[in-house]
């Protein structure tokens, strides 16, 4: 599955430094066939433990960790959505995406220059988000005109369309995000084809240093994470017993795992003597549709599946003693089903973060 989330924000704020960490955590996408191999998209790993932990438990020859894209976008300046800058390209750039990590610039530093010429977190959010407003206004004001000539001609589906918009239009005309303004699974489908930028999740990163600025009531109440991006680019040339006589360590494991929560995702597991991979789905997924990050097959296919949550296979299982034929895992697996813990789903299961699932076709 391949899923994205761009860095934004203004210019000097840390975007750049911020992407040269996350690519020095770049894994070899060779395993990754759906990844885009552009200087501009990094391919992150996924931190987590359970996949580790099962290969451990498996003796797997090969360990394949969940992966996701963080893409470098182009600084956005004020008067982007008409052009100014690189406007049209930033925009165009956060179309492609599907959530938004944006950098706000916390720390005061004299040697780097403001584009505004003050540190104003809140103001530096709100010349983003009034961007991205101003360039949907003008997308929906044109749909909606259309749309207000094709209704008068009584079309159920042409109307509610016509409603949903109308009603995003209202929003952004007052300032408020389009994924703030409350609306229906139905208006949501509604609205999909227009590709509107304050639909798309957003998490804040607040870039910080030793000279802090008091965050506002109205940031700490974001979506956030807190992050020293240059102590960060500083931990990533030391070695791992440098951090350690020093006490420091890293929060950038802290971004990626909430940039996947932004985006919906979850994993689920399949081990074996073989390898051990961690599956990238979206949430509430059923069965078939989790068999489909496998292959099409496996969704076509479907006839159940075999699932047991992962800490309770390695509870259940205590690794048992490696053979070369593979019967340590199958002797695992024997040991959770005699306990009872290893269910036989059918086509509408929802899988849970963290199943480990054996399908059956």
């Amino acid at each position: 599955m391949s899923l994205s989330i761009g860095i934004v924000g203004l210019p000097n704020v840390g975007k750049s430094t911020l992407f040269k960490v996350l690519t020095k955590k770049q894994v070899d996408i060779a395993n990754y066939p759906f990844c885009t191999i552009d200087p501009s998209v990094g391919v992150v790993e996924v931190p987590d433990e359970r996949v580790k932990k099962l290969a451990e438990f498996s003796k797997s020859k090969k360990v394949v960790p969940a992966v996701m894209e963080f893409v470098d976008i182009a600084g956005l300046v004020k008067g982007a959505s008409e052009g100014e800058g690189l406007g049209n390209k930033f925009l165009a750039n956060i179309r492609e995406v599907d959530a938004i990590a944006e950098v706000v610039r916390v720390f005061d530093n004299d040697k780097i220059i403001h584009v505004h010429n003050k540190i104003d977190p809140s103001g530096d959010v709100g010349v983003v988000e009034t961007e991205l407003i101003l360039a949907d206004l003008e997308t929906v004001s044109k749909r909606a005109g259309t749309l207000e000539k094709e209704a008068k001609f009584g079309d159920k589906e042409i109307i509610k369309k016509c409603e949903a918009v109308k009603k995003v239009k209202t929003a952004l005309e007052q300032g408020v995000l389009a994924k703030d303004c409350l609306l229906e699974k139905g208006e949501m489908e509604n609205l999909k084809d227009l590709h509107l930028l304050t639909l798309k999740p957003i998490l804040y990163i607040y870039n910080i240093s030793d000279k802090n600025m008091e965050l506002t009531e109205e940031l700490k109440n974001k979506n956030h994470v807190i992050l020293d991006i240059k102590t960060e680019e500083d931990l990533m040339e030391m070695s791992e017993a440098d951090k350690k006589e020093l006490g420091l360590q890293s929060n950038i494991d802290q971004l990626i795992v909430e940039s996947y929560k932004l985006l919906g995702l979850m994993n689920y597991f399949t081990t074996g003597e073989d390898e051990t991979r961690a599956w990238t789905i979206k949430q509430n997924s059923t069965a078939p549709q989790a068999g489909a990050a496998i292959h099409s097959d496996f969704e076509d296919k479907f006839i159940r599946a075999e699932v047991i949550n992962w800490q309770d296979l390695l509870t259940a299982g205590s690794p048992p003693e490696h053979t070369e034929d593979g019967s340590s895992v199958r002797a695992g697996y024997a040991k959770a089903r005699e306990k009872g813990l290893v269910r036989t789903e059918g086509k509408e299961y929802v899988v849970q973060d963290g199943d480990v699932i054996e399908f059956r076709i």
